[in-house]
């Protein structure tokens, strides 16, 4: 069973997020910033990360670029609803650092889904 760790400081998205992973049976585990989420990939056999790219204390850019540099084999989906320059910037800045794949919220089930079994395959 693949173990996910979903990296967002929204709570209601990162319970909905496990609800459907775990449904799909993958084992979760959860972070509320990237601080945690590094705590949490340090700490556990982590085979993917989903991650928010605008979150308090370590964002999800910082979090991508200091895992990416710890663990360059990391596979990494991030994901964002945007702020001050909109999702498309931020999605953008995340695939450059090494995201396997970039989603925008709201994220459909089926296209986060379909993401999670071509990188895990």
């Amino acid at each position: 069973m693949a173990r996910i760790l979903i990296i967002d400081d929204d709570d209601t998205i990162r319970r909905m997020l496990a609800k459907t992973l775990t449904k799909a049976g993958y084992a979760v585990l959860d972070a509320t910033d990237g601080d945690e989420g590094l705590k949490q990939f340090r700490e556990n056999e982590i085979d993917l990360v989903i991650t928010d790219l605008i979150m308090p204390e370590k964002e999800g850019i910082e979090m991508i670029m200091e895992l990416k540099t710890d663990f360059p084999d990391a596979k990494i989906i991030a994901m964002s609803g945007g702020a001050q320059i909109g999702p498309d910037e931020y999605l953008k800045l995340a695939d450059a650092l090494g995201a396997q794949r970039t989603l925008k919220k709201p994220i459909a089930r089926d296209d986060l889904l379909g993401a999670i079994k071509e990188i895990l395959l």
